[in-house]
């Protein structure tokens, strides 16, 4: 429907070929076109050229046509917008890019790397001994971070992809938010304010809001029954509240662990050459390298 109404508006501005010089049988030259698409966008058509060897009479007997690439805005110059609504997966043609490189060196497994396939380092630890250069640095992370999760929502359309996406969105908040407080502690300033960084609530999201409601946005973990209970001086301790935008709460440090999900047990693929070893290799491979740990381990 949107093609049929907006196609009167369609129409070619201009064409324009660089070639200076006399035009020869087989020789290469630009063109290029000025389209006016109305109301469409570059993704909503393809812009072909027609050519071919042209006889006496002016005609083109065997035509051939070869695709445009768009090389312009994709709409008029006008970004006043605040984004549409981003749970409909705006960036969903981002999703056929895919990384080779997470197949050809792991066989499609889950390794820890980045979008561009490099392993994760230390390069992204940033330790100076200045605590407070430090926590702006990792506020910084935690702010980039969101960016990133928020871009690979809106590629996304599988429901698992984006229910995940949810969840590290409400909790990449909490990571902030405690970066920031610990900030305002240390020097004053009231740099959560600038949160949520991009500024789109995760009231938007329609996959955050069971975590919203259920309070994972103000609970942070220690991870141990023991340790880092140092955290409710920035986190809870002093009545600290929730963002604004987000279900009203008092803030409040867990001991422990949040539940985790069950951990399957993953299939060999022939295809990919994984494991490769049948299943009682691998056990024999194991008993050996266990009783070779043994052997060494005795005799130091």
């Amino acid at each position: 429907r949107k093609l049929v109404r907006e196609w009167p508006q369609v129409r070619v501005e201009n064409i324009d070929a660089n070639g200076k010089d006399a035009m020869h049988v087989g020789a290469e030259f630009d063109i290029a076109a000025r389209i006016n698409l109305g109301g469409l966008s570059p993704d909503d058509v393809e812009v072909q050229l027609f050519h071919g060897i042209i006889d006496n009479a002016g005609e083109i007997p065997q035509p051939a046509t070869i695709a445009m690439l768009a090389n312009g805005p994709d709409k008029k110059a006008d970004d006043t917008g605040d984004g549409g609504d981003i749970s409909d997966a705006p960036f969903k043609k981002m999703t056929d890019i895919r990384s080779a490189a997470s197949f050809f060196s792991h066989g499609g497994g889950a390794v820890p790397v980045n979008s561009n396939s490099m392993s994760w380092n230390v390069d992204m630890v940033t330790t100076t001994g200045n605590v407070v250069f430090d926590l702006l640095h990792n506020f910084h992370l935690e702010c980039g971070a969101r960016l990133h999760k928020l871009r690979v929502y809106e590629t996304l359309t599988d429901p698992t992809g984006r229910e995940v996406c949810g969840y590290l969105l409400v909790r990449g908040s909490v990571h902030a938010h405690a970066y920031a407080l610990a900030l305002q502690k240390l020097t004053g300033v009231d740099i959560h304010k600038m949160l949520p960084t991009p500024n789109i609530p995760l009231a938007n999201i329609p996959e955050c809001q069971k975590y919203l409601d259920e309070g994972s946005h103000r609970r942070l973990y220690t991870f141990s029954p023991s340790d880092y209970t140092a955290i409710k001086g920035i986190w809870g301790g002093e009545g600290e509240m929730e963002l604004p935008g987000d279900p009203a709460g008092e803030l409040e440090v867990v001991e422990g662990m949040p539940d985790g999900g069950k951990i399957h047990d993953l299939v060999g693929q022939p295809s990919a050459f994984s494991p490769d070893y049948a299943p009682e290799e691998m056990y024999e491979i194991a008993a050996r390298l266990t009783k070779k740990a043994h052997h060494v381990a005795g005799s130091l």
